[in-house]
């Protein structure tokens, strides 16, 4: 069986740890930060589909105004 001191270090040692980790969070270094890749969000073929569509898309548009407009 544990004692209530003994549980009561052990709480108070974990809440000093994790009170240093949250007062180290978000602080990196340059040097590591730069060493991660840059990556585009989106593949070259999934932008070319979606500029294949927007573009397609807009000239099926500007097809129907100019054929209203001329009947």
């Amino acid at each position: 069986m544990v004692s209530a001191s003994s549980a009561q270090k052990r709480r108070v040692t974990s809440d000093k740890k994790m009170m240093a980790n949250v007062n180290k969070r978000g602080l990196v270094s340059e040097e590591i930060a730069s060493r991660k890749p840059k990556k585009m969000p989106v593949g070259p073929i999934m932008l070319g589909f979606f500029l294949f569509v927007v573009i397609g898309s807009c000239k099926s548009c500007v097809f129907f105004i100019v054929d209203s407009v001329t009947s």
